[in-house]
């Protein structure tokens, strides 16, 4: 499914290194193709970061990317609760796990798939209420 980079993220992206650029669309890519009725919210903090929501909410989040100057990674809100029998996940938060992302195959493994998915249904089964919101992209950038 292509869905496109709104435009206050866009700008922001376009500051980043050509490589994190592909790197993150095809991230992107993969998430939404693996969810298409998700929602994407997207921040500009200490990282542009777009996350990826069962609802317009972040507690319903089930992944994101942040992209810092020199790396971005894959994330997942509720990583520490995931099953991750390939043992890819890294961090020590208390739910929050993450996968360095390099290069196009940290990605494109069954093992990452399988991830996102469990995460996305982690958070279908979570969520306090069936979510109205599907397909939206959500910008909290400020100008």
């Amino acid at each position: 499914m292509e869905r496109s980079i709104h435009f206050d993220f866009q700008k922001h992206l376009e500051c980043k290194d050509e490589s994190l650029q592909e790197l993150f669309k095809a991230l992107r890519d993969l998430i939404i193709n693996i969810y298409p009725e998700g929602n994407e919210l997207l921040y500009k903090t200490h990282a542009l970061t777009s996350v990826y929501s069962t609802s317009s909410k972040l507690t319903d989040a089930y992944c994101h990317i942040p992209i810092y100057n020199e790396h971005l990674d894959l994330g997942f809100n509720y990583g520490r609760l995931l099953d991750d029998p390939l043992q890819l996940l890294r961090g020590t938060g208390k739910l929050i796990r993450h996968i360095p992302i390099t290069d196009l195959k940290d990605f494109q493994n069954d093992g990452i798939k399988m991830l996102i998915a469990d995460a996305v249904a982690y958070s279908i089964t979570h969520r306090k209420m069936e979510s109205q919101d599907k397909c939206k992209t959500i910008s909290k950038i400020k100008n």
